[in-house]
């Protein structure tokens, strides 16, 4: 419950209860149990479902950040004349237009011992490092003329989610479910999904509603099998005992929240604690891997335990598509590599780095393409494959890759995806963006597009200013659409 700014007499107390009950018969229930469903007079419903701008070619987004940033070109991006080069000094045509000072201390040309191969109608290649990825190559769209500004992960990661090199800004699942509402009110419309022990390096202003009300801020699920703190109502607490309290909370703030309609951190938390009483009921189911056949989770690599806890989160992502969350947003976790815990980041023995993460990621996105597919929900569904940045093709302390903001890979596949192309490139060593270069803010305004939202159009009012989720540049990229 939200405290009073002021001791409340007994008097006071009734009369806001009188009042809480006078909002509650006039326009429905907070909490469930009491009547009606629709809102109480003078509060308008932030979550309700919204229209589109046009219609959209997907429902959900499932975001899929590598933290750290993968070397791509050791992933996706085929460079024979990096591997012909490797050992030499960098030519310094590659390296035109980028000060010394922002790409830091140049090694040697750097290519690890990797099998090459085409796969699919595509033709796309991909590196012997993901073997089951390969196999889903006619789903993805790549982009290979990633870029960004900034080469320090905070700074380029906020950047990716946000738009901005600073805190303050809405996350890009903010922006969509301030634009769309919910689809399920008993469950958040935006839940942001990782498989470490502790929060991603950034935390929550990565899933931030920034200037936004506070209500459109993503909802973090810790892994393992209790995903949701104190989900459960308490042991020796009657259902019936609950509901009573919960209807007389939800009756007192709803009287203090009708006398500060525009505090939307009070409005959040209240909504809150509407949404945490239904999902007593909802989300157990919908977070619970239980009743997952067994080959549905060796689909997603539960049979090795370098990529089970990745797996975990990836097929509960796809049960929270199931049940109409717009936005979920994956990060990967770090792995132990030389006795230490990593992300992607493989400054030094890139080759173990490496290998260990795709490993991790590799099967279960592969089986999230596949089981998406076999239940009709691709074609309603966008997977997006980010980085922060990618890797130089110069080395680093001998065996490992330096941060690249200047030109890497990132995917899309799914709904309204034209799968199977790709656009832009890299030049012959992997190091600067060619042809169509795409910025984060260019994906965001393609994610928008396919969720059926113009991002110049999806506006928000912040001190006298109509802001948008791509500030004041983006395009969207058309090659990309089906």
């Amino acid at each position: 419950m939200t405290l009073l700014n002021k001791p409340t007499s007994r008097r006071e107390l009734l009369t806001q209860v009188g009042l809480g009950l006078g909002g509650v018969a006039l326009g429905g229930a907070f909490f469930p149990g009491a009547a009606g469903a629709s809102e109480p007079l003078g509060l308008i419903d932030p979550l309700a479902p919204k229209a589109p701008h046009f219609a959209a070619k997907v429902k959900s987004v499932i975001w899929l950040h590598m933290d750290g940033a993968p070397s791509t070109l050791d992933l996706f991006d085929y460079k024979p004349e990096l591997i012909k080069l490797a050992g030499q000094e960098v030519p310094a045509s590659f390296m035109k237009g980028i000060k010394e000072g922002v790409r830091g201390s140049t090694g040697k040309l750097f290519a690890t011992k990797r099998e090459w191969k085409q796969h699919g109608d595509s033709g796309a290649w991909f590196s012997d490092l993901l073997p089951n990825l390969a196999e889903q190559s006619d789903k993805l769209a790549f982009i290979k003329s990633s870029t960004t500004i900034g080469a320090t992960h905070d700074i380029s990661v906020l950047k990716l989610n946000t738009g901005d090199l600073s805190p303050g800004r809405p996350s890009l699942g903010a922006w969509v479910q301030y634009a769309l509402g919910a689809a399920n009110p008993d469950l958040p419309a935006y839940v942001v999904l990782y498989n470490d022990k502790r929060e991603p390096r950034g935390g929550s202003i990565n899933w931030s509603s920034g200037f936004l009300p506070a209500v459109y801020q993503g909802t973090a699920f810790r892994p393992g099998d209790s995903p949701i703190l104190h989900l459960n109502r308490p042991e020796l607490v009657a259902e019936a005992e609950q509901g009573s309290t919960l209807d007389l909370l939800g009756r007192l703030n709803r009287a203090h929240a009708l006398r500060r309609p525009q505090d939307s951190e009070l409005q959040a938390r209240i909504r809150s604690y509407d949404l945490a009483a239904r999902m007593e009921v909802t989300a157990p189911d919908a977070v619970s891997l239980a009743k997952e056949t067994d080959a549905t989770k060796t689909l997603y690599g539960f049979d090795d335990e370098t990529s089970k806890s990745y797996g975990e989160t990836l097929l509960r992502a796809r049960r929270l598509v199931e049940r109409g969350v717009r936005f979920i947003q994956v990060v990967s976790g770090p792995l132990e590599v030389e006795g230490e815990s990593r992300n992607w980041d493989g400054h030094n023995n890139l080759e173990e780095n490496h290998r260990k993460h795709s490993r991790q990621v590799d099967k279960p996105i592969a089986g999230l393409l596949a089981d998406l597919e076999a239940r009709g929900l691709l074609d309603s569904t966008l997977v997006v494959w980010t980085s922060e940045f990618g890797r130089t093709p110069f080395g680093q302390s001998g065996n490992g890759r330096d941060h690249n903001p200047w030109g890497y890979t990132q995917w899309m596949a799914g709904g309204g995806v034209k799968a199977g192309t790709t656009v832009g490139g890299t030049d012959e060593i992997g190091m600067q963006a060619v042809g169509k270069k795409v910025d984060t803010y260019d994906l965001q305004a393609t994610v928008l597009q396919l969720m059926g939202l113009d991002h110049l159009k999806t506006t928000f009012l912040h001190n006298g200013r109509a802001e948008r989720p791509t500030v004041v540049y983006g395009e969207v990229v058309q090659e990309l659409l089906a």
